[in-house]
């Protein structure tokens, strides 16, 4: 491992003899993005930029039709067709030619509106009020509590954000009514606001999406929200499990392949984590991490194809590129569930997972690139990469040209700050990440849509403006979605960011 990628920590260590003790080990971190460029991604993002290229072919087609009846109009009249005729056949081919032209040019997906969930007063939990509790619990011992302190002062959480608190209980462990009364709060709560906004009616909504990583029930939790609204008896519904914080931008791929497949209809995404059901309850310091920074929340999205649907949508999808990291072991084990040694359940969380995650958000980025980068940065880029000197870091280009808005996952703020040093991003780039952080922690795959909310909240986007998300998940995964605002997006009536009255 090269010096480049090491860093000094502190680690707890427990000795031969049962004594805990701190020493010092060399932590990887996220790698240098400076430092090399893998071309195999670069040549998959231009794969994904030629494929689109090839419905510039449909969208010639009208000009050419114009040209096209224009010469069949002279021709028929100079050749005393008489103009009924000329006009008959130009009628008809022109909606012959309409007709091939909407049937095979791939529909947009549009954002209509979307909703996250902010839980009652009753749940928030200050940081000091946490390790009350975690120690009033009996669940964990001092070193523990000592552990946990240390993480939250450094996490970059405030103290205003939601838990169940019941995880504190003596003895607690996880079961499935809770999961399902915690998840049934935050999912019906989203979805009933997204409702309210869209004055969508959930019989016309055809498509619906559900990811929840660790709470896997029987019924699903899609079936949940189908009984609670009385979907359609057809709807095509699924249930994504297990595949952690980016499962949100999963849900979205999803929906738009199902959105192709039944074209203008509904497609409604609801993305969370349940607290409950994640909570771990021995002393494991890996498994640890997860407590500190998950916290309740949940986000609904309404999705269409509707061609018509364009003039009352706030964004239109553009991009959505998904990296998986899963053929390498030590990718696939960095975040894992697992039972400790006294068969507690919980989350464990590999030390090598900020350098694990770098490498998958340089492969996503990487292959990003060529899909959303001006052409003058990608020039740049080529002709530093052929006519550059010998150990000369290779030019990464400025991501801050193809975005005006950037919603990373607010994961931790030791990860946010590796990235913003990387990318090169401003503070103004990552502040709705960290004050996402801040203010609501970690809720997973609902993450992202808490800091478009902030966004939107404070009159940032403007039309024309792109909005890049970028989401983590286990396996390892990193996927992005880039967005196009479609107008001003004014300040919501409801959001999860209107202060308390």
């Amino acid at each position: 491992m090269s010096k480049e990628n090491e860093e000094f920590s502190t680690e707890i260590v427990q000795n031969g003899g049962g004594s805990l003790s701190f020493s010092v080990r060399v932590r990887p971190r996220m790698p240098d993005f400076l430092s090399s460029v893998n071309l195999k991604y670069v040549k998959l993002g231009y794969g994904y930029l030629i494929t689109h290229r090839l419905y510039l072919l449909l969208l010639l087609a009208p000009p050419l039709l114009a040209a096209f009846f224009a010469h069949l109009g002279h021709f028929t009249w100079h050749h005393n067709h008489g103009l009924t005729e000329a006009l008959f056949i130009s009628a008809l081919f022109f909606f012959f030619f309409l007709y091939l032209y909407f049937d095979f040019t791939p529909r947009s997906t549009y954002l209509l509106d979307f909703a996250c969930f902010r839980p009652p007063n009753e749940f928030k939990v200050s940081k000091a009020e946490f390790i009350e509790l975690a120690r009033k619990s009996g669940n964990f011992n001092d070193t523990t509590i000592e552990f946990k302190e240390r993480v939250l002062k450094k996490s970059g959480i405030g103290n205003e954000t939601y838990m169940p608190k019941g995880v504190f209980r003596p003895n607690y462990r996880t079961s499935l009514n809770e999961g399902r009364e915690e998840a049934s709060m935050v999912m019906v709560g989203a979805v009933k606001e997204l409702l309210a906004v869209t004055k969508v009616r959930p019989k016309d909504i055809k498509i619906l999406v559900v990811n929840c990583g660790i709470l896997n029930t029987t019924p699903s939790l899609s079936s949940l929200m189908i009984n609670h609204f009385k979907l359609r008896h057809d709807i095509h519904s699924f249930n994504l499990g297990g595949m952690g914080c980016a499962a949100g931008v999963t849900a979205i791929d999803l929906a738009r392949d199902l959105l192709d497949a039944y074209p203008s209809s509904y497609a409604l995404v609801v993305s969370t984590e349940v607290v409950s059901s994640s909570w771990y309850t021995g002393n494991d310091t890996d498994m640890l991490i997860p407590n500190c920074f998950f916290r309740m929340g949940a986000a609904a999205i309404m999705l269409s194809n509707f061609r018509l649907h364009r003039w009352r949508a706030k964004y239109e999808l553009k991009q959505l590129v998904r990296t998986h990291k899963g053929m390498d072991n030590r990718s696939h084990k960095s975040i894992h569930q697992r039972e400790d040694s006294e068969g507690r359940r919980g989350i464990s969380v590999s030390k090598d997972v900020i350098e694990i995650g770098g490498h998958a958000l340089k492969a996503n980025i990487t292959t990003l690139g060529p899909l959303v980068l001006p052409v003058s940065e990608q020039l740049h880029f080529f002709t530093n990469l052929l006519f550059k000197k010998r150990k000369m870091k290779p030019y990464i280009p400025d991501y801050k040209l193809a975005f005006e808005h950037m919603c990373i996952l607010a994961t931790s703020k030791k990860v946010l700050d590796e990235i913003q040093k990387n990318l090169e991003l401003t503070e103004e780039y990552m502040e709705a990440s960290r004050k996402t952080l801040e203010r609501f922690g970690n809720t997973s795959s609902s993450s992202i849509w808490y800091e478009l909310a902030y966004l939107e909240f404070n009159s940032r986007v403007k039309r024309g403006d792109r909005v890049c998300q970028i989401a983590f998940g286990s396996g390892f995964k990193c996927n992005s979605l880039v967005w196009k605002a479609l107008r001003n997006v004014r300040t919501p009536k409801y959001s999860p960011w209107i202060q308390d009255e």
